[in-house]
């Protein structure tokens, strides 16, 4: 906030009930964030979402490609193409098509590229024994219909 993002969702006054005296925090969505920021430059875990915008979809791409981490990434699209696009060019450990936290199952490779990444190995699947590789795993979902172009939000139900 100092840096100027927006702290559109405030989790920091989160109770748990049942553990009220615990050490917990709800989910915070921070909005306006750029590339400048210490929140964007930082790899967060925990429930914090920044949003940064892009006018574009190539700067949307590079936003990912040029930071230093690479665990996971989402893009929200109903065009083939772009999808297929964006996973065949970003280089980053996890990649969502039409989901919005690209976990995969055990049997999948979990883990990201870059400064995203721990030791040598990924930490889940098969994958795991393998040294020295750049395991990629794409998760996507696909809703019915067509639509041209990328889109740049998330869908909503109704």
């Amino acid at each position: 906030m100092e840096e100027g993002a927006t702290l559109a969702v405030d989790g920091r006054n989160f109770k748990l009930q049942g553990y009220e005296n615990g050490n917990f925090i709800g989910g915070c969505l921070f909005d306006n964030v750029t590339k400048d920021m210490d929140i964007y430059k930082t790899e967060i875990f925990g429930p914090v979402l920044s949003v940064v915008r892009a006018k574009t979809y190539e700067e949307a791409l590079d936003l990912p490609m040029s930071h230093e981490y690479g665990n996971g990434v989402a893009i929200f699209t109903r065009d083939g193409d772009t999808a297929r696009d964006f996973c065949s060019r970003i280089n980053i450990g996890m990649i969502g098509v039409n989901v919005p936290i690209p976990v995969p199952l055990a049997y999948h490779t979990f883990g990201g590229w870059k400064r995203s990444g721990f030791g040598d190995l990924n930490q889940h699947g098969p994958d795991a024994f393998k040294f020295y590789t750049h395991t990629k795993t794409v998760t996507s979902r696909w809703s019915s219909g067509t639509k041209e172009g990328a889109e740049f939000s998330i869908p909503t139900m109704g």
